[in-house]
């Protein structure tokens, strides 16, 4: 049976970036390279060899060290199949929403959810609870909408909440500071996002990450999934409410913040 395990580490101001592990046959995936020096680092303390390049979507931050990752390692590169034709040609397999990738003993699924940009895609282990969302869903918060528009990011967000509550989220960007300021102007009467928004300062000040989250976590305090939750709507002053025009509401705002 495969045990995993994930590595998890800086790169560029804000970025994580991870290793997935399957410790029992040592098969191991990049999610994402935009920097190959600080993979190739992460690799080294690791000690394992570099089997799998898991592309989310074609902003730079997390694809300018492909090129030169695939060289050291000759891993092979799965990246959206509607990405930027740069990284569409570096890539050995594309993927779209519903696909699978072995992986050990299980299956990757590979979910789509457009909105911070056309190719987002995230990879799914079931098995092991585990989810890498690149951009598109952040510790209270959600990626800008780059490419696509408010109602697609909502539907984006809600494949993701539905799956299991103790999902850990791995997302890309160390933004939990700046999100909470933001949720706490949202949604003021949210018990437990203020508990939550003092474990974030907590967590911060001693200088540790904020990712992994977790699916429940984010249903619960993110006020960017919680569009659909007649305490948030409230606030907004509205009588008949579509989550949607809610989220894009709150992305509106969190923009100008």
């Amino acid at each position: 049976m495969s045990v995993y395990k994930v590595h998890q580490f800086t790169y560029n101001d804000d970025n994580y970036g991870f290793l997935l592990i399957d410790t029992q046959t040592g098969q191991t995936a990049a999610i994402d390279a935009g920097c190959d020096k600080s993979y190739l680092d992460a690799l080294a303390h690791t000690g394992y060899q570099l089997t799998h390049i898991f592309i989310t979507h074609h902003h730079w931050d997390h694809t300018d060290g492909l090129g030169a990752l695939k060289e050291a390692t000759n891993a092979t590169i799965y990246a959206p199949k509607n990405t930027k034709q740069a990284i569409a040609a570096m890539a050995d397999i594309l993927v779209e929403d519903g696909d699978r990738i072995s992986f050990g003993a299980h299956d990757i699924q590979v979910i789509a959810t457009p909105g911070h940009t056309l190719d987002m895609m995230n990879f799914y282990l079931a098995e092991a609870g585990l989810l890498f969302g690149g951009d598109s869903l952040f510790v209270l918060g959600c990626g800008r909408l780059f490419e696509g528009d408010g109602p697609m990011m909502w539907d984006s967000l809600c494949k993701l909440l539905a799956l299991p509550d103790e999902t850990l989220v791995y997302s890309a960007h160390e933004y939990a500071a700046s999100n909470a300021a933001f949720a706490e102007v949202i949604e003021p009467d949210n018990a437990a996002l203020m508990a939550r928004i003092a474990d974030i300062k907590t967590a911060r000040e001693k200088n540790l990450p904020t990712v992994p989250s977790t699916i429940g976590q984010e249903r619960e305090t993110n006020p960017f999934c919680r569009a659909d939750k007649p305490e948030l709507q409230a606030h907004f002053g509205r009588g008949e409410h579509n989550s949607a025009d809610i989220f894009t509401e709150i992305r509106r705002r969190k923009d100008v913040f």
